[in-house]
């Protein structure tokens, strides 16, 4: 199957050399000249257009700095884009995403989405994951070429704007992790602690929370956030009493404020028992 990938970043170049790996003749285009030399000694095509590179290839991926760009460089292909796949692999909101799907369709194209979990080395790796969206008929038809890129790979909407959210959650899911570790982490060196020793200490704690979002997630899917055991009222004094440690301490006590902020108005609204999922109504507003 012959492969089109446009934009050779470090993203890009990874996902052509992937290609080439798996024995697909690839053509590659990038916008600044230079950065297709060790793929072309590595066996692949350099186009002098995105139009001739769009007409080479039967797959076509995408990867450059965001979709506005993304579509303005499939504009530039013309005519030649009609009849070909796309796999758009630039990262942005999932309106963005939405847009330029339903304007490839217009030019007579098919379209996927993927949103790539994984850095440009762990390209072709096989505990890399990539999400996609789109229709299930192209997926299918591309499923051995797609993966060449990751081990773990997988449909998860016919609407090409939800992988961009499973990316998302995932990364607002790390990021509250590390930054709820990184406060603890400084309790722990403002009296010394190692917090590898912590971890030693404490695995058993710590592996047991990620145990509790299967039961957060059931409780947000049906809306039943009643609990018998631990219930928002007996968060809030330990939570209190982690601000108050804290500011004790000279640490930063925003993090755990915020905390303690949400579920002192959730318990002031009534939901004292409830469970912790409850606070899905704060961050749900509009």
């Amino acid at each position: 199957m012959n492969v089109t990938v446009i934009g050779l970043g470090e993203m890009g170049s990874a996902l052509a050399s992937a290609f080439l790996k798996g024995g697909h003749p690839t053509t590659v285009w990038n916008r600044t000249p230079g950065r297709a030399e060790a793929l072309v000694a590595a066996g692949a095509e350099e186009a002098a257009s995105v139009r001739e590179a769009v007409a080479a290839g039967e797959l076509v991926v995408v990867n450059v700095k965001g979709n506005t760009v993304a579509r303005e460089l499939l504009a530039s292909a013309g005519d030649a884009l009609a009849g070909r796949s796309v796999v758009n692999l630039t990262d942005g909101t999932s309106a963005e995403v939405q847009a330029v799907a339903e304007w490839v369709a217009g030019r007579g194209a098919e379209y996927l989405h993927g949103q790539i979990m994984t850095i440009a080395p762990g390209i072709g790796h096989p505990d890399a994951v990539v999400f996609y969206g789109g229709a299930s008929a192209v997926y299918e038809r591309f499923d051995a070429v797609l993966g060449l890129l990751s081990g773990h790979k997988r449909l998860v909407a016919d609407d090409p704007g939800v992988p961009v959210l499973y990316g998302m959650a995932v990364h607002d899911t790390m990021w509250g992790t590390l930054n709820g570790f990184l406060h603890a982490a400084a309790l722990l060196s403002s009296e010394g602690v190692e917090v590898g020793r912590f971890l030693d200490d404490a695995g058993a704690s710590m592996k047991a929370l990620i145990s509790f979002l299967p039961s957060i997630a059931e409780a947000v899917d049906s809306g039943e956030h009643a609990v018998e055991y631990g219930a928002l009222k007996h968060h809030l004094p330990s939570v209190e009493d982690l601000v108050r440690e804290s500011r004790e301490r000279g640490v930063d006590d925003a993090f755990p404020g915020f905390t303690r902020d949400l579920v002192a108005e959730a318990v002031d609204r009534g939901h004292a028992d409830d469970n912790y999922s409850r606070l899905i109504e704060h961050f749900a507003r509009r």
